[in-house]
This record gives structure tokens, sequence and C-alpha cells, in this order.
């Protein structure tokens, strides 16, 4: 597997993309009310995302709480002309994976090739039951995760495929034309675990992501995840650079000053931050934010994915793109 271009720029430096939300205010643990005109907030974010600088516009896929990620990547194709964009990431339960072969090669053509793919998966039970999708064990989600990712190739390539496997099967399945990404557009296989997703990325994909919210003290467990992608790249014979190391946090929020960062927080969190919430969130004014990704940096990390889940909150990406990304290396 030749290592991807977009793979390749991290030889450039780090890079930042931004995930980006509507949201208004939280209702309940995990969810939130939309603003009004949703897809005008997500418009003018992306645009202002793409003047910016950023490398990265992703919307997230939790379509039961927010806009589809595969109606609003579209729109945002097209009022950008040089982002790259997809969804950090895909659950491959809520869409067949030919099906989602069929929207990137669709999203990629639209773009001129700016399609990223990421895949994971999934979560949220909730959201599984709101579409009648059985929630199965982490281990056999994991499965249909690596089905998926038999899929995309087979399906983007030359000759028509059939697929028989536990969770998906597909037959005489071939996207032609394919996408303008050859021989494909760069996948991303979002996860932590050491033994099954960091060897599926080692395997099939051209990115990893570790998730903050999922991280114990992580600039020391980042090398640890790192060197168990490096094993896995060792033992299938592929080159460890093929594989850009990517990081995500749930919600970052940035103010000029400590009294103005808790007053955004308090606008979202009213009652306080639960719990739940405490590495899912990353609030902080640009000088703490920029020593907290360049720990991150330090310990490995080529490329983070910022999520912003108020696309109102300019500041926000102001900061990030003039006072923290261009001091993070």
């Amino acid at each position: 597997m030749a290592r991807h271009p977009w793979v390749a720029r991290a030889d450039d430096g780090v890079r930042f993309g931004v995930q980006v939300g509507a949201i208004r205010r939280r209702t309940a643990l995990f969810r939130w009310e939309l603003r009004d005109e949703p897809m005008r907030i997500l418009m003018e974010a992306g645009k202002l995302i793409e003047s910016l600088g950023f490398d990265g516009l992703f919307i997230h896929d939790h379509p039961m709480l927010s806009p589809d990620p595969w109606i609003c990547l579209p729109a945002l194709a097209a009022v950008t002309e040089r982002v790259m964009l997809g969804s950090v990431v895909n659950c491959v339960y809520y869409r067949h994976p030919a099906h989602l072969a069929r929207l990137a090669t669709d999203l990629d053509q639209l773009s001129n090739g700016r399609m990223m793919l990421g895949i994971g998966s999934g979560w949220s039970k909730p959201e599984f039951m709101a579409f009648d999708k059985p929630f199965r064990t982490n281990v056999e989600r994991l499965i249909g995760v690596e089905e998926t990712a038999k899929i995309l190739a087979g399906v983007w390539g030359p000759e028509p495929f059939k697929f028989e496997g536990e969770h998906f099967k597909t037959q005489n399945m071939r996207l032609s034309p394919g996408p303008v990404q050859q021989p494909r557009p760069p996948i991303m296989i979002a996860g932590t675990g050491e033994k099954v997703t960091l060897r599926q990325v080692a395997q099939y994909a051209d990115a990893c992501n570790l998730d903050e919210s999922k991280l114990d003290d992580a600039p020391h467990s980042i090398p640890k995840k790192l060197e168990a992608l490096q094993r896995h790249c060792d033992s299938l014979g592929r080159d460890y650079d093929e594989i850009l190391r990517t990081h995500f946090v749930g919600w970052l929020m940035l103010a000029p000053t400590e009294s103005a960062v808790a007053e955004k927080v308090a606008r979202y969190f009213p009652d306080g931050v639960p719990p739940a919430f405490d590495n899912f969130i990353m609030p902080g004014t640009p000088a703490q934010i920029t020593e907290w990704y360049q720990a991150r940096a330090d310990a490995g990390i080529q490329y983070f994915v910022a999520q912003m889940l108020d696309g109102t909150d300019h500041e926000t990406l102001e900061l990030l793109a003039n006072e923290v990304a261009p001091n993070v290396h």
C-alpha cells in the first residue's frame, strides 16, 4: 500500500482539522438542542474554517442528534475549494458499506478529490436503537469495521466485487466511475484498542485516530498506542510512515482569558460540567491549549481534529488558527 499524499503532508509539520456542529445547549446527558438554521450555521463555519487555513473540515456522524454528514458534506464541498472533507467517524452500521462507498465516491467526485473516509464501530446504544440496528458487543462491532474495510477496497477495485461476512454481504458491486483519488481516498479507522483496532489500521487504513476521552494520561499513553500500531505494521510488512497519526478531542473551547473561558463553559453547562464530560470538553486560553496540544505532538501525534460542537463559536476557530496551531510543532 503506497503512502497517500494526504498522509505524506505530515512531513511538512503538524496540521489541524475541525469537526463542527450546530448545537445550542445540553438538554440531557449526551443530548443537545440544535440551533435555528443549523445548515446555515454549518455553511458559514465551513467557509470560515477554509479561510483560516485549516486542513480538514469534518461533520460528526450522529444523525439522531444533528444533521446527517452526507447531506452536510456535499453542501460544504460546494462552498469550499481546498479543505479536506469527511466525518470522524462514520458508524459502519448506519449505512451498508457498499452504500457508504457510493456516498464517499460521489463526495470525492463533487469535491475534486478532497474526501477522507473515517470509519468506526459506533458507541451510542440509543442511536442504534433509533435506527433499529442491533447493538452488538464491542468485539462483534469490530468485526463489522473489518468487513467494511474489505468491502470498501473491493468495490473501489477494477472488477465487480462479491463478499459475504458475518454482518455484511454484497454481490457484483463495482463503483464506476471511481473516486478522483486513486487508487482510493484515504481511510481512517478510529479507536484505541491495541489488539484489534490498531491491527485493522495497520492492515487497511491510511490513518489512525486516538480519541482523547479514551486515553488515560494521553501524553504517556499515546506512545504506547503508537508502539502497538508499529508492531502491527512490522508484522504485516507495512511501512509505519504510511499511516497518519491523528488525535481527536470531544469539544474544544477557547477564549482569550481564564475568566472568559469559564463564562463560555457555563453557557453550555449552566449546572456545571458533569463528570462524564471531564475528559470530553477541553476549555482553555490559547497558551494553555497550545501547551496541551504540544504535549500530544511530542508524544507522536501528527494531525489534530479539534471538535467544536457549536458552529457559531467563531472565537474558538480564530484563536485556534491564529494563536494555537502556528505554535504547535
